[in-house]
């Protein structure tokens, strides 16, 4: 197979493309990297193709490689002829190369080897045949031994049976049709194992849907119900017409001897041998196909939740609520360093209102607190009254955010954490985080685990290696489009950079706080490990502000700078124009891009960036979202009426459709039909996490905790 032509085919890109994608990825390049700096190259494929492309290229590459090891290994049984090496060849799947391999793979001890082994192939043959002019009865009396342990014609009957089931299911051409029409024509079903037991899954307790239709939060729900041994799952195949093609596949001539038998045979190699081995390979294909669309939804909205832009220049107080423990409380100032923390307890049992409200006022009073950050857990909507209650008496504005605090646990919790707070208790440490997720969600999110950051659907049910890996690209591509400051950011933020792996993330953060602030980048070559691929890599996505060098706040990478000089020299302008917050304009000055980057010996792609860069130099992507909505009121449950409009951030985004805060402790559920008046397929083509949209209540179900809305007609 040629891979990069398949891939140019697969991705609807041009060949010198793939090319160029596949040799920079062979040569160690990071995607950020090449999406961000080598345009030229690629004709600018974006980080989505290019993850895309690596994916598919890995695993093409594999196909390959198990091709090689399939040929290799019937080539040494003395079996591989040329067609069926061409067949293996020309295979595009791993299931059609396991198919062909099938007859030839080494097996454990079955009947049909059993069989073998006590002389009944010359009697399969004869039947296989169908040429025979005598009962099989006459025929078997031949391969009668007590030597062998064939003692009667039945048994040897049933042995060449046995010998000629295994074959029928080895047919990689019958498997194909058989599992084709399971596919097309099956049905998804599920049966309760109890049916007066209440659970969750009380929809599918008799369960059926055409499986080709079967969505996949419905796949994932199943098979979680039947993990928990709620369910009993099974695929429904077209058994009468399998049976039918077998036959006429396999019954070549009407003998009146064999028929009989052999369509026995049919029978049972179908359901001992093939039907359950199917069911297994189509529940399979149908689950891989659920979790890769629940890994595609959770990377956009894991996206959307760290795009959310930062509310920079206020001090915020972090507030992680709690009955029993009290209120946990950190200040933190604007560039998230904690000030101060403290416990209150306004909550149930003590109930200390009027305590509580003391304290807070001294802190506001003190830290110039404009913001309260409160976490959506446990006596989140108890905690939410009383800041309402002390905002109206402050005699300054003060505003509050809920915030989804999944994940503060985890992070308070973890060594990171401890590294970072040594002195705090986990309730501190996860007030903190949750202060600082308002004022630079991407930093402070970074260092939870994609999976604990409740944006997705059944993410603990899936295959967790494909998840991490997709969950990481996202949070690369995030950290490495909005770029990070060199002098401040973590460890943990640092090792999402491109070419920045752990270690150099630690490294960097020591040379740091031995050596003072970084002036310039090319003094990340003095840290320790990091040689000039990583800092080819890296350097783009680093800034320095205050640095010696304007370029290096920018995401100009070092090896355009001289170009940004002749380009700045070209207008009559300097470095210095750079510092005062950038040149206004600059696009406007130039007529014809063409031209200019032919005179500066550049790329037009790269030029383009350039002029952008420097017009607006470190700009912030996150800007262009929308702002979380600040609060200074309380809703509860039972205040929702339906026809009431209100506004609402969306929580999370799932196949069958979203979750918004509307202000009241519970999110509410737009279902898919209720998002659009159009068709759409999935919500995420209208809506994403962190979108502000405006609702309608339909139905408030108190009891249930369940609150419908819609977003029609509004």
């Amino acid at each position: 197979m040629d891979i990069l032509k398949k891939l140019t085919e697969e991705l609807g890109i041009k060949l010198w493309q793939t090319e160029a994608a596949v040799k920079l990825i062979d040569e160690g390049n990071t995607i950020p990297f090449i999406s961000r700096y080598r345009k030229e190259a690629t004709g600018s494929l974006n980080d989505e193709v290019l993850r895309n492309l690596n994916e598919r290229l890995a695993y093409l590459r594999g196909l390959e490689d198990k091709k090689a090891q399939v040929l290799g290994s019937i080539e040494e049984q003395g079996k591989l002829t040329e067609e069926l090496k061409n067949q293996i060849l020309a295979a595009e799947t791993l299931v059609a190369v396991d198919d062909l391999y099938r007859p030839y793979r080494p097996k454990r001890r079955t009947r049909a080897t059993a069989a073998k082994e006590k002389g009944l192939d010359g009697l399969a043959d004869i039947i296989r045949l169908q040429l025979t002019k005598k009962p099989l009865e006459e025929e078997a009396k031949a391969y009668l031994s007590e030597e062998k342990g064939v003692l009667t014609v039945v048994e040897a009957i049933a042995g060449a049976g046995d010998i000629l089931a295994e074959a029928i299911s080895d047919e990689a051409d019958y498997r194909t049709y058989i599992r084709k029409a399971a596919f097309d024509e099956g049905q998804l079903c599920s049966e309760a194992k109890d049916e007066k037991a209440e659970t969750v899954y009380e929809m599918y307790y008799h369960y059926e849907e055409p499986v080709k239709k079967a969505a996949g939060h419905r796949i994932l729900a199943l098979n979680r119900g039947e993990a928990e041994k709620v369910l009993t799952v099974r695929v429904e195949a077209p058994e009468d017409r399998i049976l039918r093609y077998l036959e006429k596949k396999i019954v070549v001539r009407d003998n009146p001897y064999t028929t009989p038998v052999l369509k026995s045979v049919i029978a049972d190699s179908y359901h001992r041998l093939i039907e359950p081995s199917i069911e297994r390979e189509i529940r399979n294909e149908l689950t891989e196909k659920a979790e890769d669309g629940a890994i595609r939804v959770f990377g956009k909205n894991l996206e959307q939740l760290l795009m959310q832009p930062p509310i920079a220049g206020q001090v915020v107080l972090g507030w992680d609520p709690a009955f029993r423990t009290g209120c946990k409380l950190a200040v933190v100032d604007a560039t998230g360093k904690v000030l101060d923390t403290t416990v209150i307890y306004p909550t149930a049992p003590q109930n200390k209102v009027a305590e509580a409200k003391a304290v807070l006022k001294k802190l506001i009073q003190k830290y110039g607190i404009t913001l309260i950050s409160v976490g959506n857990g446990t006596a989140s909507r108890e905690s939410e009254r009383v800041i309402v209650d002390l905002i109206k008496e402050l005699p300054v504005p003060v505003k509050y955010v809920i915030v989804n605090e999944a994940g503060a646990s985890v992070y308070s919790a973890s060594k990171l954490a401890t590294e970072e707070f040594p002195n705090f208790d986990v309730g501190q440490r996860s007030a903190a985080s949750i202060a600082r997720r308002l004022q630079d969600p991407l930093a402070e999110l970074v260092k939870i685990d994609p999976k604990s950051i409740g944006v997705g659907q059944y993410q603990h049910d899936m295959n967790q290696k494909k998840l991490s890996e997709a969950l990481t690209g996202v949070v690369e591509d995030c950290v490495n489009r909005v770029g990070v400051d060199l002098n401040t950011a973590s460890a943990s933020l640092l090792e999402y950079v491109s070419g920045i792996s752990k270690t150099l993330a630690k490294n960097i953060v020591a040379y740091r706080e031995e050596n003072g602030r970084f002036q310039n980048r090319r003094q990340l070559l003095k840290v320790a490990k990091l040689g000039p691929k990583a800092f080819e890599q890296c350097a783009g996505f680093l800034r320095i502000t205050g640095g010696e060098n304007p370029l290096d706040a920018t995401s100009v990478h070092p090896e355009s700078y001289e170009y940004a000089e002749k380009l700045l020299a070209s207008m009559g302008l300097s470095r210095d124009d750079l510092s005062r917050g950038g040149i206004q304009g600059l696009s406007k000055k130039v007529r014809d891009y063409g031209k200019l980057a032919e005179k500066l010996g550049v790329g037009e792609p790269t030029l383009r960036d350039i002029v952008k860069e420097l017009e607006k130099p470190g700009r912030d992507p996150r800007d262009e979202m929308p702002r979380p909505i600040l609060r200074t009121d309380v809703l509860e449950m039972k205040d929702l009426t339906p026809g009431m409009v209100l506004k609402g951030t969306v929580r999370n985004v799932i196949d069958f459709g979203v979750f918004v805060d509307i202000g009241v402790h519970q999110d509410g559920l737009v279902h898919i039909s209720q998002i659009t008046d159009r068709y759409i397929k999935h919500p995420l083509e209208v809506v994403s996490v962190g979108d502000v949209v405006d609702v309608k209540v339909m139905s408030v179900d108190l009891q249930k905790k369940r609150i419908a809305l819609t977003m029609k007609g509004i």
